[in-house]
């Protein structure tokens, strides 16, 4: 058996295709245009790339795009002034702060001082405590990608057994929350887990996200099971160059999986893409309009 392969570079494109048609029934028939603001600290390349591509699909989609570009020794307090005054801007429906800041930089000091309700990030401490308790949040992009793709590819998750390798506060806690919030049975395993290849084996669906190369391989996966590589690791490939992989190694999974993401070209592209939704949503909760559909969690 070869698995399905799912196409996040096309289900993105499509959830862009989505936002676009629901920003432009907002502009026609309210006058709003959503509006996206980045803060990017310093001059790290990746993440220089990262604001590029962001600001690029922002104005794709025909929302209001923002960047604010500071020096590396921007003091906290300077900081801190710009997110309040986004936060008082009611032009601005998302921010985010570009992620890693430098180190005299207090980073959950920066991101919990971002209104929760502009935070598309889903990194706000409100935001936290409200998808942990099963209220309307702001969901973090790349879980929210991932449950997008499942839901799409299993039309009801409710009953299956889902397995999370990883516990950060980015990825592996929220995805868990949001596959509680649909019904699996679900648990969170990490490289410290007791016989993790019997515990990953048992699962239905299985989402990696723990940032070591190929750490999951094909003899883990149980016939049949959806496989979520959220993973993005740079190796070696020889001749002094190098390639993307994930945490699973795709060789051998595809080989045993019923559907699997590849990387680069699965949760990667989603990532952005709901960015763009969960501006779309903060724009119509902050108008009190409905939430725009099979954007959300």
């Amino acid at each position: 058996m070869t698995a399905a392969i799912i196409d996040g570079k096309a289900f993105a494109a499509g959830v862009r295709g989505r936002v676009a048609e629901q920003v432009g029934r907002l502009q026609a028939d309210h006058g709003i245009t959503p509006g996206l603001a980045v803060v990017l600290v310093g001059e790290d390349p990746a993440s220089q790339v990262y604001v590029r591509s962001k600001g690029k699909q922002t104005v794709e989609v025909g929302m209001k795009s923002v960047e604010h570009r500071l020096d590396a020794d921007t003091s906290e307090a300077d900081l801190l002034a710009l997110v309040q005054e986004l936060n008082a801007d009611p032009t601005i429906h998302g921010i985010l702060v570009q992620l890693p800041l430098p180190d005299h930089l207090n980073e959950d000091l920066v991101i919990n001082a971002i209104d929760p309700a502009k935070d598309v990030d889903g990194f706000h401490i409100s935001n936290v405590g409200l998808l942990g308790t099963g209220q309307k949040s702001m969901v973090p992009c790349t879980p929210l990608g991932c449950l997008m793709m499942l839901r799409e590819h299993h039309g009801s998750l409710s009953g299956l057994d889902a397995v999370v390798v990883g516990r950060s506060n980015i990825v592996g806690k929220p995805m868990a929350q949001l596959l509680l919030g649909d019904s699996c049975t679900v648990t969170i395993a990490h490289s410290r887990t007791k016989d993790l290849p019997e515990v990953v084996r048992r699962a239905d669906i299985v989402v990696a996200a723990v940032g070591r190369p190929r750490m999951v391989p094909g003899d883990w996966i149980k016939p049949g099971a959806t496989v979520i590589d959220v993973g993005i690791n740079r190796v070696d490939a020889g001749e002094g160059k190098t390639r993307l992989v994930g945490d699973v190694d795709f060789d051998s999974a595809v080989e045993v999986a019923g559907a699997i993401t590849p990387v680069p070209g699965g949760v990667g592209p989603m990532t952005i893409a709901c960015l763009l939704a969960n501006t779309l949503t903060a724009c119509c909760r902050a108008n009190g309009l409905p939430e725009p559909e099979g954007l959300t969690a």
